[in-house]
């Protein structure tokens, strides 16, 4: 369904609930009346989820340039367990720099009032208190600011806008050595290189893992060149030895890959362009000219730098003898889908490892170990998909991990996961197919790297590395298995019409220059659960036919649409992609709803 004439619905604005109560307002608890009279964007987001990182970096010129009028309003709704947890959701807020109020909603009590089905939406609330539009997915704040600008000046003509300070207070900073820390690496030297992530930097430590020998970078956000202390990251994570003498780094929010000369602390850009890659954006092409996409950790294999391209859940490569990046497996769906590396599916690729023959692939939406043979093709050791997650050891068939981040190879031949929601330090050994628990009561473990007869592990919410001895028997746990806390969406058994809901927004229109402005594609799990409406296509609107015989799934939907500026004397307007992707848990009940509305932009006119 589209339409390009723009419209406001007013629907009014459901009460903001959360079990955990608020952050970043120094303790205040607020309701909606509170901020009458200024422009509220609801984020509903959660810690786990990458596309919902790119939407908080997005949303950060909009709250400087708008910082009177416009309060965003964080609304933190969980997927998995540990993000139910209180102190990790605080941990999140600060670890990506969260610079707004949040309500933690731990029973996603706002999440259903406001008929949420994915993360991130955004939501834009009137002066007045009315919803005024509803966006699904990333690239919709160029949209949202101008909708701003059209409510200051409707709201202040009317008298009904309030200037002002909003209610976010900042927490007091630590004084914690690393803060957050990402990924390690042991230097040649013996010492560790850290990424500090949440303060954008390198710290170099001496061989006990504690004492600070330098740090490299200016601590400042930013993407700098230059000697350590001008240079600047913007999250940095994954690093691997290019050579002897260099270290490459995974600049996460920059979307670039990073060198640092080790002698001299010099450091320069590999790869990308500081833009984040959108569909139709060139795939491979000389490195510094390409769109990357939150690279996450690297990895020397083969002769390239391996990528855990998170933000597009794939693989790419850089090459260092060509200075060029390519895609190297997966298709931008997110899933768990094994096979030749150009049909595989990832989600959220956030860790590897590399032996002689095998890229060992932390997949972390899917909480699984993933692995690419020498020939490119990708297959499983450990997980099932995107719903199930645990803390259970055993045959690898059975054996669940939950939101890992970081994967480790060990002298013996087997792999160390770092088991970050379940924090733990896990073990698959592929010759027993067995996977065990190294340790537990460790504090969102990120990665690990192995030091002689020890192991380090970087605890990243505990802000440090900690050493442990690898141990000849594993740890014992109780095992525990869990499903995403998302409730099933009832629907009719038969017939579905699936609707995409997209409207451009004001002053733009669907960009038909070079064929179809959208595309929706559609899968299943299980496959059967779809008896027809799988596959690609151009329309947002979509009859289905579900199987009966099937009680419950999951609809896998990917919606694009392209929209540009509506203005003929423009030689070059301005377009914009937007984007999402929806993982919609279902079960068949003949009461359920024969329509599944799902909004990408705009608001659903059928909506009771």
């Amino acid at each position: 369904m589209t339409d390009s004439t723009p419209r406001r619905v007013r629907v009014r604005a459901p009460e903001l609930t959360g079990k955990g109560g608020w952050l970043n307002t120094g303790d205040k608890q607020y309701r909606l009346a509170d901020l009458r009279g200024r422009i509220v964007v609801l984020d509903f987001w959660t810690f786990c989820c990458i596309n919902c990182l790119h939407v908080l970096d997005e949303l950060r010129e909009l709250e400087e340039k708008h910082a009177d009028t416009v309060v965003v309003i964080g609304v933190h709704s969980p997927k998995f367990v540990h993000e139910a947890e209180h102190a990790a959701v605080a941990d999140a807020v600060e670890r990506y720099g969260v610079a707004h109020p949040v309500l933690d909603d731990p029973e996603l009590a706002t999440w259903k009032q406001y008929a949420v089905r994915a993360w991130p939406t955004l939501v834009v609330i009137d002066p007045e208190g009315y919803v005024v539009a509803q966006h699904a997915g990333e690239g919709h704040v160029h949209a949202i600011e101008r909708l701003v600008t059209e409510l200051e000046a409707e709201h202040a003509a009317k008298g009904t806008l309030r200037r002002g300070d909003g209610p976010y207070v900042a927490p007091e900073p630590q004084p914690t050595t690393l803060r957050f820390p990402g990924k390690a690496l042991l230097l040649p030297s013996g010492n560790f290189l850290v990424s500090d992530t949440t303060r954008h930097q390198l710290v170099e430590l001496a061989a006990d893992g504690e004492s600070v020998v330098r740090r490299i970078g200016s601590g400042a956000r930013g993407f700098t060149d230059g000697p350590a202390g001008a240079a600047a990251f913007s999250e940095p994570q994954g690093l691997a030895l290019l050579d002897e003498g260099a270290v490459v780094i995974a600049d996460t929010v920059n979307h670039a890959l990073r060198r640092l000369d080790v002698a001299s602390g010099e450091v320069t850009t590999l790869a990308g362009t500081g833009r984040q890659w959108w569909r139709g954006s060139p795939t491979s092409g000389p490195a510094r000219e390409i769109d990357l996409s939150s690279p996450w950790d690297v990895a020397l294999f083969g002769g390239r730098v391996w990528i855990a391209m998170a933000g597009v859940h794939q693989l790419w490569a850089y090459d260092p003898a060509t200075r060029t990046v390519a895609v190297t497996a997966g298709t931008t769906n997110e899933g768990l889908v094994d096979g030749p590396g150009a049909e595989a599916w990832f989600a959220q690729p956030s860790g590897l490892a590399a032996t002689a023959d095998r890229l060992w692939v932390a997949d972390s939406e899917t909480s699984a170990l993933r692995w690419v043979d020498l020939d490119g093709n990708v297959h499983t050791a450990v997980g099932t998909g995107l719903f199930d997650f645990g803390h259970r050891d055993g045959a690898a068939d059975q054996a669940l991990l939950q939101h890992p981040l970081g994967v480790t190879a060990l002298p013996d031949g087997s792999v160390a996961v770092s088991d970050t929601y379940n924090h733990a330090l896990r073990r698959f050994d592929p010759a027993t197919g067995e996977v065990t628990t190294l340790a537990t009561d460790l504090r969102e473990p990120s990665d690990a790297v192995p030091a002689g007869e020890d192991i380090v592990v970087v605890e990243s919410a505990r802000h440090r590395l900690t050493r442990l001895r690898l141990p000849e028997a594993a740890v014992k746990v109780a095992s525990v298995a869990h499903r995403t806390q998302r409730a099933a969406t009832e629907v009719a058994p038969g017939r579905l019409e699936l609707d995409v809901i997209f409207q451009a927004p004001a002053g733009q229109k669907l960009d038909t220059r070079y064929g179809p402005s959208t595309r929706l594609l559609v899968s299943a799990t299980p496959p059967e659960l779809l008896r027809a409406g799988e596959g690609a296509g151009t329309d947002l609107s979509r009859g289905l036919e579900l199987d009966p015989a099937v009680g419950e799934g999951v609809l896998h939907v990917s919606a694009t649409a392209a929209s540009c500026d509506d203005d003929e004397s423009a030689e070059y307007p301005a377009c914009h992609v937007h984007q999402q992707d929806w993982g919609v848990p279902v079960r068949l009940t003949e009461r359920g709803a024969d329509r599944l509305p799902l909004v990408l932009a705009g608001m659903d006119d059928q909506t009771p």
